[in-house]
């Protein structure tokens, strides 16, 4: 099986509701984000997935959310834009995008240096 990875940044606010701490105050980050597919085959000229796809594909995600107040933009507008909600967010919207011998293994979404979470199926 290959592992097919990329990486991307975007920069938002938001704020937690019912947060009772820091967080519940609007305040923004640089986030990461890692995408993850794997195949167990390759094309024709060798490649499991195409680097230039997946980053354009999550890019085309991104971009809603880029320079934003995240609390504005669904689904984030009813659910609180958590680094867990965004992750699964970006991971349904990706999913589709995908042929059937694409498996969409993780997305992983860093808030800081030190703290980020994966989803996956």
């Amino acid at each position: 099986m290959y592992k097919i990875s990329v990486e991307q940044h975007f920069d938002a606010a938001h704020f937690l509701r019912d947060y009772l701490g820091k967080c519940e105050n609007l305040h923004g980050h640089r986030f990461k984000v890692v995408v993850s597919v794997e195949s167990g085959e390759l094309n024709e000229i060798g490649l499991a997935y195409d680097f230039t796809e997946l980053k354009r594909q999550l890019g085309d995600i991104l971009a809603d959310f880029d320079h934003t107040c995240l609390n504005d933009n669904s689904p984030f507008d009813k659910i609180n834009p958590s680094s867990e909600n965004i992750a699964k967010t970006i991971y349904d919207r990706l999913k589709p995008t995908f042929e059937e011998n694409i498996i969409l293994s993780s997305v992983e979404v860093w808030e800081s240096p030190q703290s980020y979470v994966t989803y996956s199926q």
